[in-house]
Protein backbone atom coordinates (compact mmCIF):
# COMPACT_ATOMS: atom_id res chain seq x y z
CA UNK A 1 0.00 0.00 0.00
CA UNK A 2 1.31 3.84 -1.09
CA UNK A 3 2.43 5.34 1.85
CA UNK A 4 0.79 9.39 1.66
CA UNK A 5 3.63 11.79 2.76
CA UNK A 6 2.09 14.49 5.10
CA UNK A 7 3.01 18.39 4.41
CA UNK A 8 5.75 20.16 5.87
CA UNK A 9 4.97 22.00 8.70
CA UNK A 10 6.19 25.81 9.05
CA UNK A 11 5.57 27.47 12.17
CA UNK A 12 5.11 31.32 11.97
CA UNK A 13 5.99 33.73 14.83
CA UNK A 14 2.73 36.14 15.09
CA UNK A 15 2.39 39.65 14.94
CA UNK A 16 5.31 41.34 13.22
CA UNK A 17 7.66 38.52 12.13
CA UNK A 18 4.36 37.13 10.33
CA UNK A 19 3.66 39.94 8.33
CA UNK A 20 7.28 40.54 6.82
CA UNK A 21 7.27 36.25 6.78
CA UNK A 22 4.23 36.39 4.09
CA UNK A 23 5.57 38.30 1.53
CA UNK A 24 8.66 36.46 1.11
CA UNK A 25 7.15 32.96 1.35
CA UNK A 26 4.24 34.83 -1.32
CA UNK A 27 7.48 35.34 -3.80
CA UNK A 28 8.53 31.39 -3.04
CA UNK A 29 5.42 30.18 -4.31
CA UNK A 30 3.71 29.39 -0.89
CA UNK A 31 0.86 31.72 0.18
CA UNK A 32 -2.26 30.51 2.91
CA UNK A 33 -5.46 29.12 1.11
CA UNK A 34 -7.34 32.07 3.24
CA UNK A 35 -6.92 35.10 4.83
CA UNK A 36 -5.08 34.48 8.11
CA UNK A 37 -5.71 37.66 9.68
CA UNK A 38 -9.86 36.91 9.41
CA UNK A 39 -9.16 33.50 10.35
CA UNK A 40 -9.60 32.24 14.13
CA UNK A 41 -7.67 28.91 12.89
CA UNK A 42 -4.05 28.24 13.59
CA UNK A 43 -3.04 25.76 10.92
CA UNK A 44 -3.65 26.85 7.60
CA UNK A 45 -2.70 24.79 4.28
CA UNK A 46 -0.98 26.91 0.96
CA UNK A 47 -0.63 26.85 -2.12
CA UNK A 48 2.08 24.64 -2.02
CA UNK A 49 0.34 21.10 -1.96
CA UNK A 50 3.74 20.13 0.77
CA UNK A 51 3.37 23.01 2.98
CA UNK A 52 0.54 23.80 6.00
CA UNK A 53 1.63 26.87 7.88
CA UNK A 54 1.00 26.97 11.69
CA UNK A 55 0.87 30.42 13.52
CA UNK A 56 2.06 30.72 17.17
CA UNK A 57 3.54 32.86 19.87
CA UNK A 58 7.89 33.58 19.27
CA UNK A 59 9.10 31.81 22.03
CA UNK A 60 6.89 28.14 20.96
CA UNK A 61 8.18 28.19 17.24
CA UNK A 62 11.44 26.68 18.68
CA UNK A 63 10.00 24.45 20.88
CA UNK A 64 7.89 22.58 17.91
CA UNK A 65 10.76 22.45 15.35
CA UNK A 66 13.05 21.10 18.37
CA UNK A 67 10.54 18.29 18.78
CA UNK A 68 9.53 17.67 15.31
CA UNK A 69 5.86 18.95 15.68
CA UNK A 70 7.14 21.35 13.08
CA UNK A 71 9.68 20.64 10.20
CA UNK A 72 10.65 24.44 10.00
CA UNK A 73 10.00 27.71 11.86
CA UNK A 74 10.67 31.03 11.31
CA UNK A 75 11.71 33.23 14.38
CA UNK A 76 13.64 36.38 15.67
CA UNK A 77 17.70 35.40 16.43
CA UNK A 78 17.07 36.72 20.02
CA UNK A 79 15.03 33.67 20.62
CA UNK A 80 17.38 31.61 19.38
CA UNK A 81 19.70 33.17 21.34
CA UNK A 82 17.89 32.85 24.38
CA UNK A 83 16.69 28.97 23.93
CA UNK A 84 19.91 27.55 22.12
CA UNK A 85 19.96 25.86 19.11
CA UNK A 86 19.94 22.25 19.94
CA UNK A 87 18.52 19.86 17.45
CA UNK A 88 18.26 22.90 14.73
CA UNK A 89 19.74 23.73 11.93
CA UNK A 90 19.66 28.17 10.87
CA UNK A 91 20.14 27.94 7.26
CA UNK A 92 18.83 31.21 6.45
CA UNK A 93 18.46 34.53 7.22
CA UNK A 94 15.38 36.09 6.30
CA UNK A 95 16.29 39.72 6.78
CA UNK A 96 13.58 40.51 8.66
CA UNK A 97 12.02 42.40 11.46
CA UNK A 98 15.52 44.06 12.15
CA UNK A 99 16.37 45.33 15.76
CA UNK A 100 18.75 45.45 18.23
CA UNK A 101 19.07 43.53 21.86
CA UNK A 102 20.68 46.00 23.80
CA UNK A 103 21.46 47.01 27.42
CA UNK A 104 19.73 50.10 28.53
CA UNK A 105 19.02 52.45 31.78
CA UNK A 106 17.71 55.72 33.08
CA UNK A 107 19.60 58.62 31.27
CA UNK A 108 22.94 59.15 33.10
CA UNK A 109 23.53 56.06 34.42
CA UNK A 110 26.64 54.84 36.49
CA UNK A 111 27.43 51.36 37.60
CA UNK A 112 26.35 50.82 41.64
CA UNK A 113 29.69 49.68 43.76
CA UNK A 114 26.70 46.28 44.49
CA UNK A 115 25.38 43.60 42.30
CA UNK A 116 23.52 45.51 39.48
CA UNK A 117 20.05 44.67 39.42
CA UNK A 118 18.64 43.77 35.86
CA UNK A 119 14.96 43.03 34.71
CA UNK A 120 15.26 41.33 31.32
CA UNK A 121 12.84 37.82 29.57
CA UNK A 122 16.44 37.16 28.31
CA UNK A 123 17.80 36.29 31.36
CA UNK A 124 20.04 33.40 29.17
CA UNK A 125 21.45 35.93 27.05
CA UNK A 126 21.90 38.74 29.95
CA UNK A 127 24.07 36.15 32.53
CA UNK A 128 26.49 35.37 29.65
CA UNK A 129 26.86 39.41 28.46
CA UNK A 130 27.38 40.64 31.91
CA UNK A 131 29.74 37.49 32.93
CA UNK A 132 31.74 38.30 29.95
CA UNK A 133 32.24 42.20 30.77
CA UNK A 134 33.10 40.98 34.55
CA UNK A 135 29.74 43.01 35.79
CA UNK A 136 28.28 41.20 38.56
CA UNK A 137 24.29 40.67 38.47
CA UNK A 138 21.17 39.97 40.15
CA UNK A 139 18.71 39.11 37.04
CA UNK A 140 15.07 39.47 37.37
CA UNK A 141 12.64 38.34 35.16
CA UNK A 142 10.00 40.24 33.51
CA UNK A 143 7.78 39.22 30.28
CA UNK A 144 6.84 42.45 29.75
CA UNK A 145 6.45 46.34 30.23
CA UNK A 146 10.76 46.16 31.03
CA UNK A 147 10.80 50.13 30.99
CA UNK A 148 8.69 49.99 34.03
CA UNK A 149 11.64 48.45 36.45
CA UNK A 150 14.11 51.27 36.74
CA UNK A 151 11.35 53.52 36.80
CA UNK A 152 10.01 51.48 40.10
CA UNK A 153 13.17 50.84 41.44
CA UNK A 154 12.97 46.89 40.90
CA UNK A 155 15.55 47.23 38.02
CA UNK A 156 18.94 49.26 37.97
CA UNK A 157 19.29 48.67 33.77
CA UNK A 158 17.31 46.83 31.81
CA UNK A 159 18.30 43.96 28.55
CA UNK A 160 15.35 44.13 25.87
CA UNK A 161 15.03 44.47 21.82
CA UNK A 162 15.12 47.99 20.96
CA UNK A 163 13.39 49.23 17.45
CA UNK A 164 13.29 53.05 17.31
CA UNK A 165 14.01 53.60 21.18
CA UNK A 166 11.12 56.10 21.29
CA UNK A 167 9.37 53.87 24.09
CA UNK A 168 12.77 53.58 25.98
CA UNK A 169 13.23 57.92 25.65
CA UNK A 170 9.50 58.09 26.34
CA UNK A 171 9.97 56.54 29.68
CA UNK A 172 13.63 58.21 30.63
CA UNK A 173 15.82 55.42 29.43
CA UNK A 174 18.36 55.08 26.83
CA UNK A 175 20.11 52.54 25.10
CA UNK A 176 23.87 52.00 26.06
CA UNK A 177 25.44 48.72 24.42
CA UNK A 178 24.41 46.54 21.85
CA UNK A 179 24.51 42.88 22.81
CA UNK A 180 23.37 41.33 19.49
CA UNK A 181 21.38 42.65 16.07
CA UNK A 182 18.40 40.79 15.32
CA UNK A 183 16.62 39.42 12.32
CA UNK A 184 13.97 36.83 11.92
CA UNK A 185 15.58 33.56 10.68
CA UNK A 186 14.62 30.22 8.92
CA UNK A 187 15.10 26.99 11.81
CA UNK A 188 14.90 23.44 10.42
CA UNK A 189 14.26 20.46 12.74
CA UNK A 190 17.75 18.39 12.10
CA UNK A 191 15.73 14.61 11.73
CA UNK A 192 12.81 16.69 9.17
CA UNK A 193 15.99 17.95 6.69
CA UNK A 194 17.61 13.98 6.33
CA UNK A 195 13.69 12.66 6.09
CA UNK A 196 12.80 15.13 3.86
CA UNK A 197 15.73 17.16 2.32
CA UNK A 198 14.49 17.17 -1.05
CA UNK A 199 11.82 19.08 -0.58
CA UNK A 200 13.12 21.37 2.08
CA UNK A 201 16.23 22.04 -0.11
CA UNK A 202 13.91 23.22 -3.02
CA UNK A 203 11.85 25.51 -0.21
CA UNK A 204 15.07 27.32 1.06
CA UNK A 205 16.28 27.45 -2.56
CA UNK A 206 13.05 29.36 -3.20
CA UNK A 207 12.88 31.60 -0.16
CA UNK A 208 16.57 32.12 -0.30
CA UNK A 209 15.60 33.65 -3.95
CA UNK A 210 12.76 36.18 -2.77
CA UNK A 211 15.37 37.48 0.08
CA UNK A 212 17.73 38.52 -2.67
CA UNK A 213 15.35 39.74 -4.25
CA UNK A 214 13.25 41.80 -1.26
CA UNK A 215 17.00 43.72 -0.36
CA UNK A 216 17.76 43.99 -3.83
CA UNK A 217 13.96 45.83 -4.15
Amino acid sequence: MAVSLRPLTLALTKGRILKETLPLLARAGIEPLEDMAKSRKLIFPTTHENVQLVVMRGVDVPVYVRHGAADLGVVGKDTLLEQGSDGLFEPLDLGIAPCRLMTAAPVGFTLPHRRVRVATKFVNVARDYFAREGVQVELIKLYGAMELAPTMNLADMIVDIVDTGNTLKANGLEPLEEIAAITSRLIVNKASMRSHHGTIDALLAALSEAVRHSEAA
